[in-house]
């Protein structure tokens, strides 16, 4: 028996509906790891947990300054966190609070 005639040749590639998404890439491939795009990996600093009791004081007299200036009490907290967190990586009131401003990384 000859099957080679009446069978259709092998699909080379498979295209999804929205076109190439998947041009030149292996059937069941995962599109959300490509592993030759290596992203140049970012050390982020580590949590110590704690803050120092100097730390804690000096955003208790930054949080004042706001409470003086009249910022609500959803913003006071929601400002006090961001700045704790970046306290807690390292970072001082001043650069803490710059970094906020400028609308930095959480």
């Amino acid at each position: 028996m000859d099957y080679s005639d009446s069978s259709p040749p092998p699909p080379s590639k498979k295209t999804t509906k929205k076109g190439n998404a998947r041009k030149d890439k292996p059937v069941g491939s995962r599109l959300a790891f490509d592993d030759t795009k290596q992203e140049a990996k970012k050390v982020a600093r580590k949590s110590t947990g704690k803050m120092t009791d100097v730390q804690k004081a000096q955003l208790n007299k930054h949080m004042a300054q706001h409470k003086k200036k009249g910022m609500s009490m959803s913003d006071m907290k929601r400002h006090r966190m961001m700045m704790m967190g970046r306290m807690r990586k390292g970072m001082s009131v001043q650069k803490a609070h710059n970094d906020i401003k400028k609308g930095g990384q959480k």
